[in-house]
């Protein structure tokens, strides 16, 4: 993977080479243009590249399982659940990375209760843990008639994609596993089909679910990977006592359990608590612009390893 990253990063810097030289002949606009989009692509993949230097953890160049999750604030959590999916996506498809929407649970009014994704591309678990733990949002309430500040939570919750070769033990009768009729969103996020399936882990309570397959055989299937993904994460949790490598921290999602921040009102900010980068451009963070975040919170984690 490596090497594959230097033959991209190097063929990145030929093209940008050769514009550089037809430039230099002739002066045109749209060459420029066009320099100028491949300049901002590379400085994008050496970013990427001196960040694949701070991965330490087990997992951390496994796929991903992402959970979003609406918390306290009603209607107005839900549609910022859905805002955080939509901003996960804008940056997986910035990056490269393929994803599916494996459940969909969708509010009464507007959002989200829950959502689950699997994540697949480079290091994808290992970019994705860095969301773990519980956002905020403060703004002017779109769903109030008085149009009154509203502070909305979500968890995210992120668990590597393990291969089949890692032991975990689930026996069949630990589980119960229900079916039922899907519905929801429809279009993008949901086929409707009579195959939904829902896994409880009796003795930990997880649950788990899948609708999106188009049989109840490959929900189950599907259904079964996130729940040994799951525990999995608790078991490594139990082991090395350091819950936040694994997975989000169980916490309740309220006031004084957040890992970030977004302000829109009365000023416009994110702020990561936990490494304190913060930045004025919500909109762009909103539209996925997380590189900076992730990378301040992987630096900070390989400093406290070292």
């Amino acid at each position: 993977m490596r090497l594959e990253l230097l033959d991209a990063l190097q063929h990145q810097m030929g093209d940008l080479e050769a514009t550089q030289e037809l430039l230099t002949d002739a002066e045109d606009a749209e060459l420029a243009q066009e320099q100028l989009t491949e300049s901002h692509n590379l400085r994008r993949s050496l970013d990427h590249a001196l960040l694949s230097t701070y991965f330490t953890g087990d997992h951390d160049d496994s796929d991903a399982i992402l959970e979003i999750h609406s918390g306290a604030g009603g209607v107005d959590s839900q549609d910022w659940a859905e805002m955080l999916l939509r901003m996960y996506s804008y940056w997986m498809e910035k990056n490269g990375y393929k994803f599916e929407i494996i459940h969909y649970e969708p509010g009464e009014e507007a959002g989200l209760k829950s959502v689950i994704l699997t994540v697949k591309g480079d290091h994808a678990y290992g970019y994705l843990s860095s969301e773990a733990g519980v956002h905020r949002l403060v703004r002017l309430s779109p769903f109030d008639n008085a149009h009154r500040r509203h502070t909305s939570f979500a968890s995210v919750h992120v668990y590597p994609d393990i291969e089949d070769d890692i032991e975990v033990d689930i026996r069949e009768e630990d589980l119960r596993i229900d079916t039922y009729r899907a519905s929801g969103a429809g279009g993008q996020h949901v086929n409707k089909t009579s195959s939904a399936v829902r896994i409880t882990h009796i003795p930990t309570g997880i649950v788990v679910q899948c609708q999106n397959e188009r049989s109840q055989h490959m929900n189950k299937m599907v259904a079964m990977r996130v729940l040994r993904a799951r525990l999995y994460a608790m078991q490594q949790a139990e082991r090395e006592k350091e819950l936040e490598q694994m997975s989000a921290p169980k916490m309740k999602i309220d006031f004084g359990s957040q890992i970030r921040n977004y302000v829109l009102h009365p000023y416009q900010l994110v702020k990561d608590l936990r490494t304190d980068y913060e930045t004025g451009n919500v909109k762009a963070v909103l539209d996925g612009d997380l590189d900076e975040f992730i990378g301040a919170w992987l630096r900070q984690r390989a400093a406290c390893k070292a």
